[in-house]
């Protein structure tokens, strides 16, 4: 399984981005996926994931700027990023689980994932 990020980039305090994750390899829409931030020194922090089931969850530093989705045909998962802040600046990262559903219905944690992705940079400022 391989998981390219792309859609990372530089923008102003309250703009928008759309990261995007393509996967190969696999069918993404039958498991768990998350996307992850880390900043260095600091330990990664799940953001968003969505099960199969197409339920999602976000961190609350998150919740109502950004939104989780995958398009099945395409394979891809997306993560839309509004109103954004300097907070939010990170690599962040594409992930995929090994299951339809996230252990207790969490899915911020990293162990719920076994295939990551390169990341791609967000900047906010």
């Amino acid at each position: 399984v391989q998981l390219v990020e792309s859609g990372g980039g530089s923008v102003q305090v309250g703009g928008s981005l759309r990261l995007s994750c393509v996967a190969s390899g696999d069918t993404i829409s039958r498991y768990c996926m998350g996307w992850f931030r880390q900043i260095p020194d600091k330990e990664r922090e799940g953001v968003a994931g969505i099960e199969s089931d197409g339920s999602a969850s976000y961190a609350d530093s998150v919740k109502g700027r950004f939104t989780i989705s995958q398009d099945s045909d395409k394979n891809k998962l997306y993560l839309q990023m509004d109103r954004l802040k300097p907070e939010d600046t990170a690599r962040y990262y594409c992930a995929k689980g090994g299951a339809e559903y996230c252990s207790s219905g969490d899915c911020s944690t990293a162990r719920e994932y076994n295939y990551w992705g390169q990341g791609t940079q967000v900047t906010v400022s």
